[in-house]
């Protein structure tokens, strides 16, 4: 066995396989929209919780999901045999790098950091508000800051009625 490649036993791996496939995984297909490579990482991270997948199953599952230009992308980036296998947060660092650029992060920050009610509805606002905080972790990590980001965004009239509550949650 080359060093750095771990030997699953045969009826667990095919078992995780199974589990897997029964959760109906997404494809990853790649291109350049950076919402579709983080609802993929999302839900493969949600099918990975819910199976309780061990790490070391991680990266093949997820990779097998690989179509198209992803496919060819991997088979330039995979370790070769006889290297260490890569983890799953080296895995999804790689992916970060190759389908959600710095640029496109920032692009993305900003636009949350902008966002405002204007003449949409406050569901409307809070839908999109909901959509781009997820690629700004750090703005959102306390309820209240989240809480606080929502209200500096809606109509002033709005914020103004609001203003004399005590909300505890978003």
């Amino acid at each position: 066995m080359p060093p750095g490649r771990e030997l699953i036993p045969e009826p667990i791996a095919m078992e995780m396989i199974c589990q897997f496939n029964k959760l109906k995984p997404p494809k990853f297909e790649g291109g350049t929209g950076p919402v579709i490579y983080e609802e993929w990482l999302r839900r493969m991270e949600n099918l990975f919780e819910i199976m309780e997948c061990p790490e070391r199953f991680k990266v093949h599952l997820a990779t097998y999901q690989f179509k198209r230009e992803v496919e060819f992308w991997w088979g330039t980036v995979k370790p070769a045999v006889g290297e260490p296998v890569l983890t799953w947060n080296q895995l999804k660092a790689l992916m970060d790098a190759q389908y959600y650029p710095r640029d496109v992060r920032t692009v993305k920050e900003r636009e949350f950091l902008c966002l405002k009610q204007g003449e949409i509805s406050v569901m409307e606002y809070a839908a999109k508000f909901n959509e781009l905080s997820r690629f700004v972790p750090n703005h959102v990590v306390t309820e209240e800051m989240r809480m606080n980001h929502f209200e500096l965004g809606l109509k002033g009239e709005i914020r103004q009625i609001i203003a004399g509550y005590a909300y505890t949650n978003f």
